[in-house]
């Protein structure tokens, strides 16, 4: 099996912001988003691993960039929360690539994690990968709702993880 491992995200990984915004990879997000907007995120994870609020990586196969997740502080039922996200290019998806980047996302959230005891993720309901890699990965279903996000209704599967658990190997 290659080896996936996370790098922080910097300021040279703009290009795979752009090659995950196509109709196909923004399905399950209500679309695509504008050259500009694109450009807004990547300054945003830029500043959030500055400020502390978050830690977006670039998931590495074998040396070479296939996706993106990370992980920001929310509040989730009134409590501090982190909350999670990724992304895989579909020339890599099929391979196990978003689980193993996660479990590796929570080894970093576990040395970097303060008095929040929640992970939480929204993928949405009718998005079968990034549902089942929730529940492999030991969350639990715990609602849906619909959301505004980018400016449409999104119907989100609410998925928390109780990271005072025991992390298993």
């Amino acid at each position: 099996m290659d080896d996936i491992t996370l790098r922080l995200w910097d300021a040279g990984d703009l290009a795979l912001l752009h090659r995950a915004n196509t109709v196909e990879m923004t399905t399950h997000l209500n679309g695509p988003e504008s050259d500009t907007e694109v450009a807004d995120r990547h300054a945003r994870y830029l500043r959030c691993l500055t400020s502390g609020e978050a830690q977006m990586f670039v998931i590495l196969r074998g040396g070479h960039a296939v996706g993106s997740i990370g992980f920001w502080k929310t509040t989730w039922k009134q409590e501090p929360a982190f909350e999670t996200g990724w992304f895989v290019l579909p020339e890599a998806q099929g391979h196990g690539i978003a689980g193993r980047a996660l479990a590796a996302l929570l080894e970093e959230i576990h040395r970097h994690q303060d008095a929040r005891h929640w992970l939480v993720a929204f993928p949405e309901t009718a998005n079968p990968a990034s549902n089942a890699i929730c529940r492999r990965a030991g969350f639990a279903l715990v609602g849906s709702s619909t959301e505004t996000f980018r400016s449409a209704d999104l119907t989100i599967n609410e998925w928390v993880l109780d990271l005072r658990a025991p992390v298993s190997s």
